[in-house]
């Protein structure tokens, strides 16, 4: 495994980028002709297949403490590829649709600071709704108003 790392242009012990990945991937699927099967559908199912896969391992299991120290190193191995199939299809997907993943990323992770402040929910698990209804019973708009315009995409998940 040393000797590929080596050969991809990445060193042992380096840092990859996302623009990395995504060159290996695009170079992956050119170098197969698989373009022409890398529609955003068709990636996205690829991931949420895989997706699957990695919920597979943890199935049955009850909670699981951080950093998995009752885990056989084959079984943190089989994690490791299970979580890389997942980020590469989602690296894949990304770029095919003009998405750049890094930056959606930071900004996602601004607008979820936005709608999780620090003073209200530290320690608490509650969706942000549960914030912007405190706001709204307590007459303090200004939060609430920045809070739903972010948003106002649909989208209620946090990180």
């Amino acid at each position: 495994m040393k000797e590929a790392a080596s050969e991809g242009g990445m060193e042992e012990g380096g840092s990859v980028t996302l623009d990395d990945l995504k060159k290996k991937m695009a170079d992956f699927a050119r170098e197969r002709d698989w373009d022409k099967f890398h529609s955003p559908r068709n990636l996205l199912l690829a991931l949420v297949g895989e997706v699957g896969e990695l919920s597979e391992i943890f199935q049955w299991r009850g909670e699981v403490p951080k950093g998995l120290p009752d885990w056989k190193e084959e079984e943190k191995e089989h994690l490791g590829e299970e979580l890389s199939d997942v980020l590469l299809y989602l690296v894949r997907l990304s770029d095919i649709c003009g998405v750049d993943l890094g930056k959606a990323a930071l900004r996602k992770v601004e607008l979820n600071a936005l709608k999780y402040p620090v003073h209200l929910c530290k320690g608490s698990s509650k969706k942000h709704t549960h914030y912007c209804n405190s706001n709204s019973n307590t007459n303090s708009s200004s939060n609430t108003s920045s809070l739903t315009e972010h948003s106002s995409n649909g989208s209620s998940e946090g990180l």
